[in-house]
């Protein structure tokens, strides 16, 4: 801004002198020296009026003036030679704006001399020299400040990540109930939150895995501990009839019967929790599933004095694994049958609700009561423990049909029976049979 008003000042000035001047023929100092006593022209550092050949007719300075002296200037040289001239910079050694220009004095069509105007302009230098140690302080200040927030900020991240480091550490020893205090809501702060889920649903693995290692050394203990002593009773007997020895005999074969399905249903389990079963799914009828698992249980039913019920619909086709839906029915049956009382009934039903396959039974036995029911699926739990163990119950059954049913796309559900027992529900989406599949 101030090199083009600087520009436009000194040029505008430069013209109207040359303009005055060329209306002299001939120019000497005399004649330029009344010329620019009647011209009104704003008053520059210095002044100076050439002839064509270069010599200096007219000079502001009067301390040092240089009236007689040839100007051997680069701006006069230019001017003589036709062309006008102006340069402007800024000196920060000396505070101030240096401005030059040179214009050519022309009389008819012939170049008489040059004006010559130089500005040494010290106020809009201290204008901008203010503006710029301003910038330079603001600058300064900007700087520092975010200097200090860039160092404040790192060492509340570095402080948060060390944090977190440590907690990790911390869950690495063993401890799963550590959380972080979650503060803000960034990025770190949705880290510690994921962090604190995560260290949640390890402390609950961990309690499940100690409560089923717990749980399944006593029901193994169990077995063991009964075999066990009877067979030190045979060895240590020397005078053991036949008879008793044969019962003693069965009793370890039932038991080691009894360890050999805990271990298998325990396996089945594992082999759940890992997802790894071994099998397809496959379209499968459960209506064919059902009549072949309850054919199997037919025996059992007539030695329980429990008679077994079907209603069995038509149509119901799921995408699951056959062996599976024969643990599931077989499974939900044999229980029904086991916890029943002699003359009652489990009643077997299948049928197509909307898009869904809905199996059921239910049975006329000892009911599970209410603050039970949300419990039966877990593993090792009983009802009626006692009882459980006379029935030769481990207590994962339930927990096998309910990793069952999820792993093939179903739900479970229980529910007390009108008037006395239970009622297990199994859904599953219906299959439907894509256009163009064989």
């Amino acid at each position: 801004m101030v090199y083009a008003t600087k520009q436009s000042a000194l040029q505008s000035q430069g013209s109207v002198i040359s303009s005055s001047l060329a209306a002299l023929e001939v120019l000497t100092p005399e004649s330029v020296d009344q010329v620019m006593e009647l011209l009104d022209v704003s008053p520059v550092t210095r002044m100076l009026v050439t002839d064509q050949a270069g010599r200096i007719l007219y000079d502001t300075d009067q301390d040092d003036s240089a009236v007689g002296r040839y100007g051997l200037l680069a701006g006069v040289s230019s001017a003589l030679d036709g062309y006008a001239q102006f340069t402007c910079a800024y000196s920060h050694a000396r505070g101030a704006f240096v401005s030059r220009s040179a214009t050519p004095v022309v009389s008819g069509g012939n170049i008489v001399g040059a004006v010559y105007l130089y500005d040494y302009d010290t106020e809009q230098g201290d204008i901008i020299a203010g503006l710029r140690d301003n910038l330079l302080n603001m600058s300064l200040l900007f700087g520092l400040a975010g200097l200090v927030i860039i160092v404040v900020l790192s060492s509340t991240l570095t402080g948060r990540i060390k944090r977190l480091s440590s907690a990790m550490d911390v869950v690495r020893g063993g401890d799963y109930s550590h959380r972080i205090p979650v503060e803000g809501r960034d990025e770190l702060s949705e880290l510690s939150e994921e962090f604190n889920v995560l260290t949640g649903r390890l402390e609950s693995t961990e309690e499940l895995r100690r409560r089923f290692v717990s749980d399944a050394s006593h029901e193994l203990r169990t077995p063991l501990a009964a075999i066990r002593l009877l067979s030190d009773s045979i060895t240590q007997s020397d005078d053991m009839d036949t008879a008793t020895m044969r019962e003693f005999a069965l009793d370890i074969g039932s038991e080691a019967d009894r360890l050999q399905r805990i271990t298998e249903k325990l396996m089945t389990l594992t082999k759940l929790d890992a997802g790894v079963t071994g099998r397809e799914r496959e379209p499968v009828d459960m209506k064919q599933v059902a009549e072949r698992t309850l054919h199997l249980l037919a025996p059992l039913a007539e030695t329980q004095n429990v008679t077994l019920v079907t209603e069995l619909g038509e149509g119901c086709v799921v995408l699951a694994s056959a062996d599976d839906l024969y643990q599931i029915i077989f499974n939900l049956a044999e229980n029904g049958i086991k916890y029943n009382v002699p003359g009652g009934s489990v009643t077997l039903s299948l049928k197509a609700a909307g898009n869904k396959a809905l199996l059921t039974v239910a049975d006329t036995g000892i009911g599970i009561p209410a603050e039970d029911r949300e419990n039966v699926f877990d593993r090792f739990y009983r009802v009626d423990k006692a009882r459980s163990r006379a029935s030769g119950g481990s207590g994962l059954g339930l927990a096998i049909v309910h990793d069952a049913v999820v792993a093939n796309g179903g739900e479970i559900w229980v529910a007390p029976r009108a008037g006395r027992g239970t009622v297990f529900s199994v859904a599953f989406p219906l299959w439907e049979k894509k256009e163009g599949a064989s």
